[in-house]
């Protein structure tokens, strides 16, 4: 009789260890969601920082973190956002128009003309 309760538990346990999977390794890690829009940070070929934050625009230096430019921004469009901004080296105004041609790179004209581009800066 015990050898039958042990045959039995014997089975019940290998029966029980076959529905328990192996390990299922490590956890995929969740992908940081695609920046939508201009809101972030961005890096001009200088290595200058633009953020765009809720309406407000800062650019500032790398290297010591000192304000360069400030003011305002709106999105005219989805892909156009259109910048007020005061330079605080130059003590001047100026607008500049920026097209988000990918999520990664703004192609920005100021009112004067003058031509630049960023890249987001991660």
């Amino acid at each position: 009789m015990k050898l039958k309760i042990l045959l039995v538990i014997a089975s019940a346990s290998a029966a029980l260890s076959a529905c328990v999977s192996q390990s299922p390794g490590p956890m995929p890690v969740a992908a940081r969601p695609a920046p939508v829009g201009v809101e972030g940070s961005w890096a001009d070929p200088n290595g200058i920082i633009s953020t765009f934050q809720a309406g407000t625009f800062t650019t500032r230096t790398t290297d010591s973190n000192q304000m360069l430019a400030s003011g305002t921004y709106i999105n005219t469009s989805p892909t156009v956002v259109e910048i007020n901004m005061t330079s605080l080296v130059r003590k001047t105004q100026s607008k500049v128009n920026c097209a988000l041609v990918t999520q990664s790179q703004l192609n920005c004209t100021s009112d004067s003309g003058s031509q630049f581009s960023l890249t987001r800066h991660m």
